[in-house]
């Protein structure tokens, strides 16, 4: 059986892992002598320069579309899709979609739960990085960017604010005026969080709904300050496709193929 992860997130790697004891030949049957054999291939977008790999075999960049992901579908025998990529790869999980549907192979989301807010939060859900820079200048001064290196181009427009962004990669021009860029890469601390924000004077918080708690802390810090936190919306996903919030549930789904 060949199940193709579409991976880049911490539970795209933790499935690689738990799938990997289970690959290679195995005895399932003492009389029968019948040999189970499962092959795992995780790909990445290839998006971040040094990214942490996973377990089993891997695959970095596109397909070239859902036609091209189709076509790789059939050519390499794939069994089962599980698409684990983060919430907000819209592109990736639409074209998986629309290829599983034509080749006619099981596709599976594994999507980690979306935050929610809790008594003492001042979030401002918005349903994109534009509108979250539209309301900026309504909320404060120095803002902490933690949407990653892409799309930063919606706040370049925006003067008179100062901006940390906060990414694995260095971002891209354009990017606003005042920025100054904070290289890193989660799990983050909530005692890391609070010297951040105290650190630069950070007056408002722009995040997506990425979820998971790899990256939470930043919400408990904000709140502890009572700043504002303006939350970019997880895209609808693929109409018709299953999904689960873990790992645990995505095995049994496999194990019932």
């Amino acid at each position: 059986m060949h199940i193709l992860i579409l991976g880049g997130t911490t539970e795209a790697r933790e499935l690689a892992a738990a799938l990997a004891d289970r690959t290679g030949p195995r005895v399932t049957g003492a009389t029968a002598g019948r040999v189970a054999q499962l092959r795992v291939t995780s790909s990445l977008a290839g998006r971040v320069a040094q990214p942490r790999l996973p377990e089993g075999d891997v695959r970095v960049g596109g397909f070239g579309g859902a036609a091209g992901l189709a076509a790789w579908l059939r050519d390499e025998a794939v069994d089962a899709v599980i698409d684990a990529t983060h919430p907000f790869a819209g592109t990736i999980s639409r074209n998986a979609a629309e290829a599983a549907a034509e080749v006619h192979v099981p596709l599976l989301a594994l999507r980690r739960p979306s935050w929610v807010p809790v008594p003492g939060d001042r979030w401002h859900p918005v349903g994109s990085l534009d509108a979250a820079a539209a309301l900026l200048p309504t909320l404060g001064s120095r803002i902490f960017l933690t949407t990653g290196r892409q799309g930063l181009a919606a706040f370049a427009v925006l003067d008179g604010l100062f901006f940390l962004a906060r990414s694995v990669d260095a971002p891209e021009p354009p990017l606003p005026r005042q920025t100054e860029v904070l290289l890193d890469r989660g799990p983050f601390t909530l005692d890391g969080e609070r010297a951040v924000l105290r650190e630069h004077r950070i007056d408002v918080l722009v995040t997506k709904d990425s979820g998971g708690a790899a990256t939470a802390p930043k919400l408990t810090a904000a709140r502890e300050l009572g700043l504002p936190v303006v939350v970019v919306r997880r895209p609808e996903p693929p109409v018709g496709v299953p999904t689960v919030p873990n790992v645990p549930s995505a095995l049994g789904w496999l194990a019932q193929l």
